[in-house]
């Protein structure tokens, strides 16, 4: 097909707004696109775009660039539609894209997905206020999504772990990191104490969204009105999902949001889901050394190398290797 991307000296080149736009007329038959909306941003793996029919509504448009990013898009069909259902039920209150149709494309990419725009705008957390507002709203959003049923993510084949396996993982991580020769001392010694502190981790598994931020959380007015990009769902440590809560937010909006989160959640207290939030964020730039090392990409693993250092930097200078 002549929509499928172009490859040049080794890499792919993003697919133009006007080809996905083209995508959507053949994966939702009936679909007339008036107007190309916007693009937001593709990254490595994705061409998106968001159009607009002749009746006014819109369309989201997202294009696998690979085939390991069109097996997961596919993954996350089945779960976008137990979602749907569960927002329809009113077990959950945001809502989430609703997959529409897809189509094809040359090469082994696989699929282009097309899917209802959530009406919103995305979360802006420099203007999040404390408060029963929306910063309440982002709580009681999060502890929903700690409050599914795991066996919504189970059956659609996604990741599950239990406590001692996710521990297990993380230490992995480091382990590989430490490997590479990169990583701070004093920052491999933090975590692996943290790590190694088994009452930290002693958790219930929930289901998570595994990949949110603002960019995630579409809100209007004081309400979150949906959550989008889920293809790192699975069952694990509902501390993954406020990592960047912790590491962004001034204090009192993270104790506005978890007072909500901790009224809407019906397990008992986690006393140390901060602390593993804590240090999700801080591994997080571990993740992002090791996918630079990974891919021989070395600008990522100067990046990675420099925010290392300066997250050592801050950490110790404030005296803070507890």
């Amino acid at each position: 097909m002549a929509h499928a991307g172009i490859w040049l000296y080794g890499e792919q080149v993003p697919r133009s707004p006007l080809a996905l736009a083209a995508l959507a007329s053949v994966a939702v038959p009936g679909l007339d696109v008036y107007d190309v909306l916007r693009s937001p941003h593709s990254d490595a793996d994705f061409d998106v775009v968001v159009v607009k029919d002749a009746t006014g509504k819109r369309w989201v448009v997202r294009a696998p660039r690979r085939a390991a990013a069109g097996a997961a898009l596919e993954a996350e069909q089945g779960l976008l539609t137990a979602l749907g259902r569960a927002h329809d039920t009113e077990l959950v209150s945001f809502d989430v894209p609703r997959p529409k149709g897809a189509a094809s494309m040359a090469g082994d990419e696989g699929r282009a997905i097309v899917y209802s725009e959530v009406p919103g705008a995305p979360l802006v957390l420099a203007r999040l206020e404390s408060g029963p507002g929306l910063a309440a709203s982002l709580g009681r959003a999060i502890a929903e999504i700690h409050e599914l049923p795991p066996a919504l993510v189970e059956d659609e084949g996604l990741p599950t772990y239990d406590a001692e396996q996710y521990r297990q993982r993380r230490l992995a991580e480091l382990d590989a990191g430490i490997q590479t020769g990169k990583i701070p001392p004093r920052l491999a010694d933090r975590w692996e104490r943290q790590l190694e502190n088994v009452s930290w981790w002693r958790f219930e598994p929930t289901v998570v969204h595994g990949d949110l931020g603002e960019h995630q959380i579409v809100v209007a007015g004081d309400s979150v009105r949906g959550i989008v990009d889920w293809m790192d769902a699975r069952v694990a440590d509902p501390a993954d999902d406020l990592s960047w809560l912790v590491a962004s937010a001034p204090e009192d909006i993270v104790d506005s949001v978890m007072e909500a989160y901790r009224l809407r959640r019906r397990e008992s207290p986690d006393s140390h889901l901060l602390d593993r939030a804590r240090l999700a964020s801080e591994l997080a730039l571990l993740r992002w050394l090791m996918y630079g090392v990974r891919t021989d990409n070395a600008d990522v693993v100067e990046d990675g190398v420099g925010m290392l250092a300066d997250l050592e930097t801050m950490l110790f200078d404030e005296g803070d290797d507890s």
